[in-house]
């Protein structure tokens, strides 16, 4: 994947550098150093970006500016969601491999 590859798959998933590499598991540095050709991804890496471009750019976890937490736990759609996975263990092992490849918002603090 050359380096016009990498700006190409940013532009279309719409994200920066940075969201990229939170997708990949990666340093932000990494992907701006392929993004000048100075190193270049490794075959897990680019098929890790293939399978994000399939997805589109609702495959890269976007951090909610400003979100109320209050507000969030206070949504009957979350509860739902919420007495579903508790109820359905084949959708909570589901759930838990998507949820791999988010990065965990506990941790950014």
């Amino acid at each position: 994947m050359t380096p016009d590859d990498l700006k190409a798959l940013r532009k279309e998933l719409s994200c920066t550098a940075k969201e990229l590499a939170q997708a990949l598991g990666l340093e932000q540095s990494t992907v701006l150093a392929w993004e000048k050709g100075d190193l270049f991804p490794t075959k897990p890496y680019v098929d890790k970006m293939e399978q994000l471009r399939v997805r589109g750019p609702a495959a890269i976890p976007k951090k909610a500016k400003g979100a109320d937490p209050l507000k969030v736990l206070a949504d009957p759609a979350l509860w739902e969601l919420v007495r579903k996975l508790v109820a359905n263990k084949k959708l909570r092992d589901e759930v838990t491999k998507l949820a791999q490849a988010y990065p965990d918002p506990a941790s950014d603090e």
